[in-house]
C-alpha cells in the first residue's frame, strides 16, 4: 500500500497522492488523465477529483496500479463498489479487468465475455475481488497470453478456473512450460469462428495478437496509441527481440480490418476501419524512419 511518508512533493495537496514507489508504467495516467500526470519519471496528482465520476476513476486506477503506490489521505468508504466494478466494461462484450501486475510491468489485460466460453487476454493479478466477479460472469474458458513479459499470475488462474493457457512455443520459459496450447509457426490459428490468433514477431520471438469477431484486437506489447506522436506506434526503446522483424509482421497485420486496438501497455485506440487502416500506413511510415 501507499505510504504518506513516501509521498511526491509534485503531488497537488488533497486527499489523492502517488508516492515514490511508482514504477512509471502509464496505469493511471491513461485510467485518469483528468487526475494522473507524470513529473520527473513518475506519476502524480496534478489535480483532485471535483466529481463522483472522477473519483471513481481515480479509485479505479487505485486498484489497478501494480504497485499499490496510489493512496489517501481517508479511507475510501466506496471501495467495494470500486472493487466491483471491474471487469469494467469498454464496449460490447469487452472489459478491462483492473488489477495490473507488477511482474508484467503494470500490463493491461481484458475479458471478452462470449457464450462459447469467456476469454482472458493476458493474465491480471489474481485478487479475490476480481476472481468472484468472474466467476459470476462464468469463469474463465480460455487465457490467451500474448508474449512472454505479461504473464503474472497465469498459474493461478488456470487451477482456480480450469482454462487453457495459450501461448507461442518460442515464447515459452520455465515459468510458462506447463501451458496447455503451445502455437508455432507464423501461420494465423483460428482459436474459433471468432478468434483469430496471428504471429507477429519482433517485440519478443513469439509475440502474437488476438483479434476478436474482425472488430477487436488484442495487441500485447505489440501496437498501440502513442499521445505523443498522435498516431498508432510500436515500442522501438522496448524491442527485446527484432526491429526489422517487428516491422514484417506490422506488414501483415496491416492487411487486416479492425476497429479496435487493446494493448498491454500504451493506449487504446478505436476508429472506423479506414481510419484505422491510415493510421496502420502512418504507424509503418514511422517505424521505416526510426529504423
Amino acid at each position: 500500500m501507499a505510504h504518506l511518508k513516501q509521498r511526491r512533493p509534485q503531488n497537488v495537496a488533497g486527499d489523492f497522492y502517488v508516492d515514490n514507489t511508482c514504477i512509471d508504467c502509464d496505469t493511471c495516467r491513461w485510467m485518469a488523465p483528468d487526475i494522473f500526470s507524470r513529473v520527473e519519471g513518475q506519476s502524480v496528482v496534478h489535480r483532485q477529483p471535483d466529481t463522483s465520476a472522477e473519483r471513481l476513476r481515480a479509485l479505479q486506477a487505485l486498484l489497478a496500479c501494480p504497485t499499490a503506490s496510489i493512496g489517501t489521505l481517508q479511507p475510501p468508504t466506496e471501495i467495494k463498489q470500486v472493487q466491483q466494478s471491474f471487469p469494467h466494461l469498454i464496449t460490447e462484450n469487452v472489459y478491462h479487468c483492473g488489477y495490473h501486475a507488477e511482474t508484467s510491468f503494470g500490463a493491461a489485460s481484458y475479458l471478452i465475455e462470449r457464450s462459447q466460453g469467456n476469454v482472458l487476454v493476458d493474465s491480471p493479478r489474481f485478487a479475490p475481488p476480481l476472481v468472484k466477479q468472474l466467476e459470476a460472469k462464468g469463469g474463465v474458458r480460455y487465457l490467451y497470453l500474448t508474449h512472454r513479459d505479461d504473464v503474472a499470475d497465469h498459474q493461478k488462474f488456470h487451477e482456480h478456473f480450469g482454462c487453457d493457457r495459450i501461448l507461442h512455443q518460442a515464447d515459452i520459459s520455465p515459468q510458462t512450460r506447463s501451458v496447455e496450447m503451445q502455437l508455432t509457426g507464423l501461420e494465423p490459428v483460428s482459436l474459433a469462428d471468432d478468434l483469430l490468433i496471428i504471429p507477429v514477431p519482433g517485440h519478443t520471438r513469439g509475440h502474437t495478437v488476438l483479434l476478436y469477431q474482425n472488430t477487436f484486437l488484442f495487441t500485447g506489447d505489440h501496437l498501440a496509441w502513442s499521445p505523443q506522436l498522435q498516431h498508432l506506434h510500436a515500442f522501438r526503446r522496448a524491442c527485446w527481440y527484432s526491429w526489422a522483424e517487428l516491422l514484417i509482421s506490422m506488414e501483415r497485420l496491416a492487411q487486416y480490418s479492425f476497429e479496435w486496438v487493446l494493448p498491454g501497455h500504451g493506449r487504446r485506440f478505436h476508429s472506423d476501419r479506414a481510419t484505422m487502416q491510415k493510421q496502420m500506413q502512418l504507424c509503418l511510415d514511422w517505424m521505416q524512419s526510426v529504423a
